[in-house]
């Protein structure tokens, strides 16, 4: 597979932030508290009894922290990831936590990659949270996993927001900052402190500790590494719940529940499931 020597040509281009690099970063800060924070946002989203015995796609496993939530709920997993390093993390992670274990696979792979994708066959549930936007090919990698998803199976997404002019700056921005050491140097200086202080701002009003900054966010991540994502995140492409919507029922898929960003940055999260055939 050329997956690796791709993912270094497109890094040294400029052209992909390393994900990987940053995940292994947080695999220090993974605990059981993370874990079940990951376990209870999956469970929220698809119900518990959605994910006993099912067969779990995770697109982009990242640090495999969601991999790990839904094989603890009790799902069948099989992970993938197009940085070799992010590849390494879901491993480590596994072998912290689950080793051995029969029904969780990991492998490197392309989610633009239809004969892989085709290889790993269908399942009940494919999870592709914040990694569709990041492949340069947005459409594309939707249009490929949703033909992962089995009959009556569903798609669980999260898309970046589509703020319009908005959007055009932060792509600017992360662009820069995979430039090279001078781009992240510059995009590094001027919003991480902005960051900082804007969460040391919402820590005094809310009577916390002001420099707890490596306090836990939603779904058991991490706000430091948060950033550091955010600001190197490309490729970088966006849509609207209605471009999403549209684009999915068109190819057969219902939309069962929605999370809007409205019009604030962010992701918005999406579950479809296959209810019928596709449009001509």
């Amino acid at each position: 597979m050329t997956t690796g020597s791709s993912h270094r040509d497109e890094v040294r281009a400029g052209q992909r932030f390393e994900f990987g690099r940053n995940w292994r970063k947080f695999l220090w800060a993974i605990d059981e508290e993370r874990i079940r924070e990951a376990e209870r946002s999956l469970a929220e989203m698809l119900e518990p009894t959605i994910l006993r015995g099912v067969r779990f796609l995770d697109v982009g496993s990242g640090s495999g922290l969601f991999s790990l939530a839904a094989r603890r709920l009790g799902a069948k997993v099989h992970s993938f990831d197009y940085d070799p390093e992010s590849v390494d993390c879901t491993r480590e992670l596994k072998n912290r936590y689950c080793p051995g274990d029969d029904e969780w696979i990991i492998e490197a792979g392309s989610v633009l990659d239809k004969q892989y994708l085709e290889s790993i066959g269908k399942f009940e549930l494919v999870y592709a949270w914040g990694v569709l936007h990041h492949t340069g090919s947005m459409w594309a990698a939707l249009e490929n996993v949703l033909a992962r998803v089995a009959e009556n199976g569903r798609l669980f997404t999260a898309i970046y927001n589509n703020q319009g002019w908005k959007s055009v700056i932060w792509r600017g921005v992360k662009k820069t900052w995979c430039s090279g050491c001078l781009g992240r140097a510059a995009v590094g200086s001027v919003f991480i402190p902005l960051f900082a202080l804007a969460e040391v701002s919402k820590n005094l009003l809310s009577g916390r500790n002001p420099l707890r900054l490596c306090g836990r966010k939603a779904r058991g991540m991490s706000k430091v590494h948060d950033w550091i994502d955010w600001l190197g995140g490309y490729p970088f492409e966006v849509a609207t719940p209605e471009e999403v919507t549209a684009f999915c029922r068109d190819r057969g898929f219902s939309l069962e529940k929605l999370v809007s960003a409205g019009k604030r940055l962010g992701n918005n999260q999406y579950v479809f499931m296959r209810s019928g055939a596709t449009r001509a």
